[in-house]
């Protein structure tokens, strides 16, 4: 403890610290609108593909892959150009909020227009195009936004305590695309592989609840003005402490950079591990929504699964940064998701067709899960510390690229496992206007929702645990060597 006081009490240190609370809420509110747009990717735009546009699940896989290719060039690109960059007075990083915050609102809306007359080629190119157009925008805002921590405080703790802040911030604004994705469905009449209208015994027409792409894009409009709004704030209320700047820009220091970041033990583990963890994340929202229409029918709860996932953050997040700080941050975050693989176990041996139970033992995996979603960053900035003290490696902006980029990789790899489970078995994009759904594509609809996100998360733990050497007294250490740097 005496060591962490010392810390804290450093002349430089203190000079380049004291967040307010001002300060907490608007790089809250950075995430928030980022989540308000990256939730619609999440939630929405998988169905809204298959089951509104008619695009084919191995097209959608493709894209995707595609998608991930150009953002292996765009994000580091990127990246570079921000850390070489003058710095303005508006500061090194808060400024790109307010200059990609309309364009990338627009940009979201974008994915969800359809455009009549359109052949399904056409569809499909269109939404290649608005969908890796939103990716870059929404690289050039997320990258010098993540990297903003580096530059508002200089303490790991208070650092800590913005990345709980970024987390709320998250969760607050995924909700926006999970209410819409429950809201969006009307109710049509049932029709057969010919087109005509399903009647019941009495000769009544059966219904059906279809996506309405009304109330889809109005739905979309609506998040993508809360979004401008939202990165606004976020540009006014934050304030960057740590002077920084341009980084070098010789011939080759590029290389030097992405060779450093390959060989830095911690910053490999905890990109794949947050790679991971987002692809866990991002497949239950993508999944859930099948699940409940067909395997639980109970398409107006389809919003509950992610809810009560995020719903023990609310609880946990006014004492992760303690536990995070006295326990270590590696430590907390690892058990708390092999609480959250142990969990999903229980759910495939349990195979319940009772939502109730399914909800309740989901929501002790969320406790599991919690402190990781908002650690998470911090995880990040510690193996930038570590680059750092180790590597002298101070161009945050491509660091951060690479991690953003590692978690677009979950993104894609919770796409692949959606559609990949949606077609082993037997799920096609014409569903929704036949009978062509078994037992055995129900049971596996279920087995995949609970198996894949196991794996997923019993896997972070391994990388958390086993493969990431820092762990609370490593930290200390670190922070320890980077005060006394700022001394001279």
């Amino acid at each position: 403890m005496g060591k962490n006081k010392a810390i804290e009490k450093n002349a430089a240190i203190e000079k380049t610290s004291g967040i307010t609370k001002q300060d907490k809420i608007g790089y809250a509110l950075g995430d928030f609108s980022s989540l308000l747009v990256f939730g619609l990717v999440q939630s929405v735009l998988q169905k809204y593909y298959t089951d509104v546009v008619g695009i084919g699940i191995v097209s959608i896989m493709i894209m995707f892959i595609v998608a991930r290719i150009w953002d292996a060039v765009n994000d580091p690109l990127w990246g570079r150009i921000i850390d070489r960059a003058p710095v303005k007075p508006s500061g090194r990083y808060r400024r790109w909020l307010q200059v990609f915050a309309l364009p990338v609102a627009l940009a979201a809306v974008l994915m969800f227009v359809r455009i009549p007359g359109l052949s399904e080629t056409g569809n499909l190119i269109f939404a290649y195009v608005t969908y890796i157009l939103f990716g870059m925008l929404y690289t050039c805002i997320n990258i010098p936004y993540g990297s903003l921590s580096q530059v508002i405080s200089s303490s790991d703790k208070e650092r800590s305590t913005l990345s709980v802040f970024r987390s709320i911030g998250s969760t607050f604004g995924a909700m926006p695309a999970m209410a819409l994705i429950s809201l969006c469905y009307i109710s049509v009449p049932l029709k057969d592989e010919n087109g005509e209208a399903v009647l019941d015994e009495a000769g009544n027409a059966v219904m059906t609840k279809v996506m309405s792409y009304q109330k889809i894009l109005i739905g979309v409009i609506v998040i993508a003005v809360l979004c401008v709004i939202g990165f606004s704030l976020a540009y006014k209320w934050t304030r960057e402490r740590v002077k920084t700047e341009p980084q070098n820009q010789d011939r080759g220091q590029t290389w030097k950079v992405i060779k450093i970041l390959f060989k830095s033990r911690p910053f490999v583990a905890v990109c794949v591990a947050s790679m991971l963890f987002l692809a866990a994340q991002m497949f239950g929202q993508s999944y859930y929504s099948y699940l409940f229409d067909y395997y639980f029918n109970a398409q107006k709860l389809t919003f509950l699964p992610t809810v009560f996932q995020y719903l023990p953050v609310a609880v946990i997040m006014f004492f992760a940064t303690k536990l995070g700080n006295q326990y270590g941050r590696r430590e907390v975050c690892a058990y708390g998701i092999l609480v959250a693989g142990v969990c999903n176990l229980i759910l495939y041996l349990m195979n319940t067709h009772n939502v109730v139970l399914y909800l309740i033992v989901l929501f002790l995996s969320g406790v599991g899960n919690a402190f990781i979603f908002l650690l998470v960053w911090s995880l990040a900035n510690d193996a930038m510390d570590y680059n750092e003290v180790k590597f002298g490696l101070t161009d945050t902006a491509t660091s951060y690229s690479f991690y953003s980029f590692m978690r677009k990789l979950g993104q894609t790899i919770a796409a692949i496992l959606v559609n990949a489970a949606l077609l082993r078995i037997g799920y096609t994009e014409n569903v929704l206007n036949t009978e062509n759904i078994t037992d055995a594509t129900l049971r596996g609809m279920y087995a995949y929702s609970v198996l894949i996100p196991a794996v997923l998360y019993i896997l972070v733990f391994i990388l958390l645990r086993f493969v990431n050497p820092l762990g609370k007294k490593q930290v200390d250490e670190l922070q320890a060597k980077k005060a006394k740097a700022a001394e001279k």
